[in-house]
């Protein structure tokens, strides 16, 4: 099945879960769809692990092992429910591909680093990749675990930057500028690849760039994925709204309308790459 197809029924297998539960950070789970799918079928193997450390989009995370046949979809409707296994935010246990509680913004760049210095100190050939928001990046933590990433030269360590550049109370630049953000990571040490979030093909030539990367020197690859925050959408594209609001029936319904629209045009325009 396309990479295109595959985001598309992870989108409204999400969707469908925030209007059951009358939830948000549906934008939030909508800028980093494609970023799952991409690793889950086009570069993850068995043995690696993923860290979504932005915890508040785990709706996407959920439908995308429901997608894989890894979750029973039946729990999807416990999305939010009391003692659900499927909570607002990544849980403790429960659910072996989430090994960490993360949402606590700010930490999961640090559990993948540790991690990733496991494995290479016992000699397993495993990959660690780590998604964070752009708005997450305030924190002090991620600076601190990008200097370690980089002095330890985790070359099995892969750190995706969701750059949507909305966070919880406004813009990214006017919250806490970010920018020249490339220019920052490589002062860190990071090999630094920049793609369009949403472009499986884009998606694609930054993996095989950052393979081509890890194979030539040691080091460990930041990828900053421009995206959209509620992208596909409409009403809620660009919008800080999209962070936290539910939808009516009305706008799911658009909602609905709108993804079945952008899929559409990617199988057309040939931007549903296998």
């Amino acid at each position: 099945m396309a990479l295109a197809a595959r985001a598309f029924s992870v989108k409204k297998r999400f969707l469908a879960m925030y209007k059951r539960a009358n939830a948000g950070h549906v934008g939030s789970a909508l800028s980093c769809a494609e970023l799952l799918v991409l690793l889950k079928y086009a570069w993850m193997r068995d043995q690696d692990t993923f860290i979504l450390s932005k915890g508040h989009a785990v709706a996407a995370l959920y439908s995308l092992l429901v997608e894989a046949n890894e979750l029973d979809a039946g729990q999807l409707d416990t999305f939010y429910g009391e003692g659900t296994l499927l909570p607002a935010l990544p849980p403790v246990n429960g659910i072996k591909q989430i090994p960490f509680a993360t949402g606590s913004l700010g930490h999961g760049l640090s559990l993948c680093a540790g991690m990733a210095v496991g494995a290479a100190l016992a000699g397993r050939p495993r990959d660690f990749f780590c998604l964070t928001s752009d708005g997450e990046l305030d924190a002090g933590s991620i600076w601190e675990a990008a200097l370690f990433v980089s002095h330890r030269k985790l070359a099995n360590l892969v750190w995706l930057i969701d750059r949507n550049r909305i966070q919880g109370m406004g813009g990214t630049e006017d919250v806490l500028a970010l920018e020249p953000l490339a220019d920052k990571l490589a002062s860190f040490g990071f090999q630094v690849l920049e793609a369009d979030g949403h472009d499986f093909g884009a998606l694609l030539a930054a993996r095989d760039a950052c393979r081509r990367l890890q194979a030539k020197r040691p080091a460990p690859v930041a990828i900053i994925a421009n995206t959209i925050k509620g992208h596909g959408i409409r009403y809620m594209q660009d919008t800080v709204a999209s962070h936290y609001l539910p939808m009516d029936d009305a706008q799911y319904r658009q909602a609905l309308d709108d993804l079945a629209s952008a899929y559409a045009t990617a199988a057309v325009t040939g931007r549903d790459a296998r």
